[in-house]
């Protein structure tokens, strides 16, 4: 059966592309990337930088980006940003899975939580809090480490998220050190595994 898809519903897309997912629980696993332009988060390191403000990116109705994932066959759709929650993400959320696709999300969390997904990969940022409805939906935690402090963050977080969720330490890619004191890290925290961003060493999107 075909969605019922809202043609005048549309978003602001930075970018959609097929590659394979380059970090956390699902690395290497091929998927559709939809990012989403906006946030408001404001990371120092964040590499997506070109996303964060809505005005210079186009809208694309949730129905064309459907059949854009649906054309490439791919194991999973992963919404991301930019802070994707700043958008309500119910519609395409549902579309998405109505075409038998699998939904994946990647969050700060900084902003209420919306739509239906398989799998919700959040990754909280000091910068801004994350709101309050993001921690039962979480399955994968993923804290982005530069300095011992975030480690403390990191723990804070695990706390508060559902108890059979992987929590995973991602090293910042600019700081050199922030690998060793991972690997450390997790050799005497074995409830922890690394993260790696292996799309950067592959030289893909």
């Amino acid at each position: 059966m075909m969605p019922t898809i809202a043609p005048t519903q549309t978003l602001p897309i930075v970018e959609t592309f097929h590659s394979v997912q380059g970090e956390g629980v699902w690395t290497g696993v091929s998927a559709f990337f939809i990012r989403l332009a906006g946030c408001d988060v404001g990371c120092p390191w964040c590499d997506t930088k070109h996303s964060w403000s809505t005005k210079h990116h186009p809208q694309q109705t949730i129905e064309t980006l459907v059949k854009q994932a649906t054309a490439v066959n791919p194991h999973m759709v992963v919404i991301t940003g930019g802070e994707p929650l700043m958008h309500n993400l119910s519609q395409l959320s549902k579309n998405l899975q109505e075409s038998g696709l699998r939904t994946h999300l990647e969050t700060s969390g900084a902003h209420p939580f919306s739509g239906q997904f398989d799998w919700v990969s959040f990754s909280p940022k000091q910068f801004k809090l994350p709101h309050q409805s993001i921690y039962p939906q979480v399955n994968e935690l993923k804290v982005v480490v530069a300095d011992a402090r975030d480690l403390e963050w990191a723990e804070v977080q695990a706390e508060r998220v559902p108890k059979d969720a992987v929590k995973l330490l991602q090293p910042e890619w600019n700081s050199l050190d922030s690998l060793s004191l991972i690997f450390d890290y997790v050799l005497k925290h074995p409830d922890w595994r690394i993260s790696l961003q292996t799309h950067k060493f592959l030289g893909v999107r």
